[in-house]
């Protein structure tokens, strides 16, 4: 659904803000909640439920007990691509995410959609190239 709505609107790049490999906590898996509001009280996004991003005790995780419907999104993907292969700290998991202090929960996935064009040292500007598929299975 994410790239019909990239296509739809003609995006060639997405820009995210991730702060797991430093602690800067301003990034936008924090402010996530926010954008999933925004987009389910459109007409067109009615769809999307503020619910379905946490789990059944209430709680917003992006650990392994986290929602699966946070584990597989696109922004999650997009902040955490090739994070479970990165250490952090001494004494802690690959994937361990500073800011939210959890060892993230979904490490083993590929993008479908998007192509990572720059990621900064520290990882704080992610960019990623819509992938044109127009042509795909012709």
């Amino acid at each position: 659904k994410a790239y019909e709505i990239m296509q739809e609107l003609d995006v060639s790049y997405v820009l995210v803000i991730f702060g797991g490999l430093t602690g800067y906590a301003s990034d936008d898996i924090n402010k996530f909640l926010w954008m999933v509001r925004i987009g389910g009280s459109t007409d067109k996004g009615s769809h999307i439920k503020e619910a379905d991003y946490f789990t059944t005790q209430g709680e917003f995780r992006v650990d392994r007990e986290g929602s699966p419907v946070l584990l597989n999104c696109l922004m999650y993907k997009m902040c955490y691509y090739r994070f479970g292969q990165v250490y952090t700290e001494q004494g802690k998991p690959s994937g361990y995410d500073r800011v939210r202090n959890a060892e993230i929960g979904n490490k083993d996935f590929e993008l479908d959609v998007l192509e990572e064009a720059y990621t900064t040292e520290h990882w704080i500007v992610r960019i990623y190239k819509v992938k044109d598929l127009n042509n795909r299975g012709a």
